[in-house]
Order: C-alpha cells, then sequence, then structure tokens
C-alpha cells in the first residue's frame, strides 16, 4: 500500500505542476499594459476625429436611435417601452412582491431617463448629417 500512496501522491504533483506551467504563460501575456488587443503592441493615439467612419456609420446609427425612441414610446403591448414597464411595476405593487416592485420601479427610472438623452442625439445627429453632406459637396 505505501508505494501505491507514494505513485498517487506523485501522479497528483506532476498534475499540478503541469497545470501550474500551462497557466504562466497565459497569465505573463494578459499582464502585459502595452499589448494591444490585436497583441500587436501598443495602441496609437487617435490621429483625427474619425468623421469619415462617424458619416459611414450615420445611416446605421440613425436607424437604432429611431427605433430606440419608437420603442420606448410604444404602449403596453410594445416590450421595452415605458408603457410596458409601468403596467409591469403597477402589476407588482397590486400583488405586494415588494423586491420586484423595487428592481422594476428602478429600471423604469433609467428607461425614462433614457428617452431624453436619445432625443439630444437624435437632434445631434440631424446636425452631423448635414455637416456630413457638406463635406460630400466638397
Amino acid at each position: 500500500m505505501p508505494a501505491n500512496r507514494t505513485t498517487v501522491a506523485a501522479i497528483g504533483a506532476l498534475a499540478l505542476a503541469g497545470a501550474l506551467l500551462a497557466v504562466a504563460p497565459a497569465q505573463a501575456d494578459s499582464s502585459r499594459s502595452d499589448a494591444g488587443k490585436d497583441g500587436k503592441g501598443a495602441k496609437s493615439a487617435p490621429k483625427g476625429d474619425g468623421s469619415k467612419e462617424i458619416c459611414k456609420r450615420l445611416p446605421k446609427t440613425k436607424g437604432r436611435v429611431d427605433a430606440a425612441i419608437t420603442r420606448l414610446g410604444g404602449d403596453a403591448t410594445v416590450a421595452g417601452s415605458v408603457t410596458r414597464l409601468e403596467q409591469r411595476v403597477a402589476n407588482a405593487k397590486t400583488a405586494g412582491h415588494t423586491e420586484v416592485y423595487t428592481y422594476l420601479n428602478d429600471r423604469l427610472t433609467a428607461r425614462k431617463a433614457l428617452l431624453p438623452t436619445l432625443q439630444k442625439r437624435q437632434g445631434n445627429l440631424k446636425a452631423v448629417s448635414t455637416w456630413c453632406a457638406a463635406q460630400d459637396a466638397k
């Protein structure tokens, strides 16, 4: 029996050592603060404001903002609308589900705050759209 325990202990020690050796290089690579996400080294500072990319993505961005505003302003049948969440909050309060009520009410507060932000962004995107069109004309 003693030889058997020694063999098991030796195998366990080898397995542990192998696991530690396999993990150490991975941790060393991830701890380098100058490595970029692509592993090619440090990323450089931006050289411009990214206006070409913003103009290129503008139609998709406008579509997403418009869809979000429409969804938030929908009635109780629209998933993600403020009205639907208000109904869920009222249902939780009526049912006496205090914890659920608190959770949903906090979500409602955040969702109501999101609408003015998106509306402001929608106005900003209109101004950016005008700017992009003027740049294409030049």
